[in-house]
């Protein structure tokens, strides 16, 4: 049986519209996914700043439970503070050595 040349152009026609259709599915799927990783990374920027709040706030209480725990009245709490600044104040002048 004899293939015609018209059924070969016919059926690669058919195959390369198949394919192209196939490319376009394909080219609309990535771009959804690429507005996901968007949308994603975007989502972990916002958790991660919110993490560093927390963090923060969690610091600011420790030290204030810190304080409160080992103080009691508030003159007590500025000489410990006073004390703390100094001894910053003296590492730093130790490394501008």
């Amino acid at each position: 049986m004899e293939v015609k040349p018209i059924e070969i152009v016919s059926e690669l026609r058919r195959q390369i519209s198949c394919l192209i259709s196939l490319y376009q599915d394909l080219k609309l799927e990535k771009e959804d996914l690429v507005r996901e990783k968007m949308n994603l990374i975007e989502q972990i920027e916002s958790l991660s700043k919110e993490n560093e709040e927390f963090k923060h706030k969690y610091d600011t209480l420790k030290l204030s439970k810190t304080f409160a725990v080992n103080v009691g009245d508030s003159q007590q709490a500025k000489n410990k503070i006073s004390r703390i600044v100094r001894e910053i104040d003296k590492c730093i002048a130790l490394l501008n050595k």
